[in-house]
């Protein structure tokens, strides 16, 4: 049996699209997580809550800010590829 030759792909992180989302991350990251905090305590001024009950609702938002912001590093990582593939030859 013969055995075909398949050139063998490498993987490369490409540089330019790893520096924008991360630095499109961290410039939503800070408003994102900026909103969760004063949002939790507008909210918490906003019903009279306690302390505890205001940190409690702050962490809540702080949780929902993670989930948005992993959201979008995984879409933009699909308009912007960590990596890409070169062939060997």
């Amino acid at each position: 049996m013969n055995k075909t030759s398949a050139p063998t792909a490498s993987r490369q992180i490409a540089w330019p699209s790893v520096v924008t989302v991360i630095s499109a991350a961290i410039l939503i990251g800070a408003e994102v997580f900026g909103a969760a905090f004063a949002g939790g305590w507008a909210l918490a001024i906003l019903f009279g809550l306690d302390e505890t009950s205001t940190h409690i609702l702050q962490a809540v938002l702080f949780v929902l800010g993670v989930v948005v912001m992993a959201g979008f590093v995984r879409n933009a990582q699909r308009i912007e590829p960590f990596f890409k593939r070169s062939r060997a030859r």
